[in-house]
């Protein structure tokens, strides 16, 4: 297995994809990568891009500090697209993502599954690894 340079983390500021970014944080202090924070801007987000971008940033500072993750280590990518299209491309660059992190669920419509359709599409189609962090809900 090569080395875990880059770790892609979808991020779409809920709270399953804020524990996928503390594990992703986790992981990359325990192999020494980096973590790229992947924000895929749907439709509705594209009128207030800057606005959600500095809102991000923030969340991705405070998420740093608490951690207490290297934040020269950290990078935030927004790109257009849905989710999971976004993600599989993180692989290519300019990410070089070597593995892909994202919550169980995201802010989707159909909270109530256990996984949500993005990181369901992902663990079918990725050609990288990819780990789904539990929900913070979940039972047991």
């Amino acid at each position: 297995m090569k080395p875990l340079r880059t770790i892609a983390v979808g991020f779409d500021g809920s709270d399953d994809s804020k524990a996928a970014v503390r594990w992703a944080f986790e992981m990359a202090s325990q192999v020494d990568s980096d973590v790229v924070l992947v924000h895929a801007v749907g439709l509705l987000e594209r009128a207030r891009i800057e606005e959600v971008t500095a809102e991000l940033r923030e969340t991705v500072r405070r998420l740093t500090g608490e951690s207490g993750f290297d934040h020269a280590r950290v990078r935030l990518h927004v790109a257009n697209g849905d989710p999971c299209s976004v993600l599989l491309r993180a692989k290519d660059a300019p990410l070089e993502a070597d593995l892909i992190v994202v919550g169980s669920r995201g802010q989707g419509e159909h909270a109530g599954l256990l996984l949500g359709s993005t990181s369901l599409q992902l663990a079918e189609h990725s050609s990288i690894p990819v780990v789904v962090v539990p929900s913070q809900h979940a039972d047991g």
